[in-house]
């Protein structure tokens, strides 16, 4: 039976992107995304809990990111884990586990782009190996003022 690797997170950067331009032509950036989930313990108080998740993001991906991306952008991923093993100059054998972004969508609104926000009015979805998103400045009209417009979702 094949196995299932994927991983659903949403949450803020820690930082801005770490992006590098290798020799080869490829772009990389690293992001630290935070994850937090509240609750309430046996005794009422209200707990955070916030876990750090190392991203990987390669070529049109990287460049949207570092385009885009600062610390506190909200962003929903969809990815796989990774896994890194080496030693140490110890000799101690080491393992660091990172998330391989296959695809990431940008979360917010225009008037947080200043703060890290993805511009509003634009799907902002970045799939593995997809062309950067068009920003709403540079799409076409369609006459219709979405900002003013009801959705149907019932939520």
């Amino acid at each position: 039976m094949a196995g299932v690797n994927k991983v659903i997170l949403v949450g803020n950067l820690g930082k801005d992107p770490e992006v590098r331009h290798l020799e080869s032509g490829s772009v990389v950036a690293n992001v630290t995304l935070a994850t937090t989930e509240a609750y309430k313990d046996r005794n009422g108080n209200r707990v955070e809990n916030t876990e750090w998740h190392d991203l990987e993001m390669w070529d049109g991906q990287a460049k949207v990111a570092e385009q885009y991306l600062r610390k506190g952008s909200q962003i929903f991923v969809e990815g796989k884990i990774k896994s890194d093993t080496w030693q140490d100059e110890q000799g101690n054998n080491r393992k660091k586990m990172r998330i391989r972004v296959l695809s990431f969508t940008m979360l917010g609104s225009r008037t947080g782009a200043e703060n890290g926000g993805a511009p509003q009015g634009n799907p902002n979805t970045m799939n593995q190996g997809s062309p950067a998103p068009q920003t709403s400045a540079s799409m076409p009209s369609s006459g219709v003022d979405m900002d003013n417009v009801e959705d149907d979702l019932p939520f």
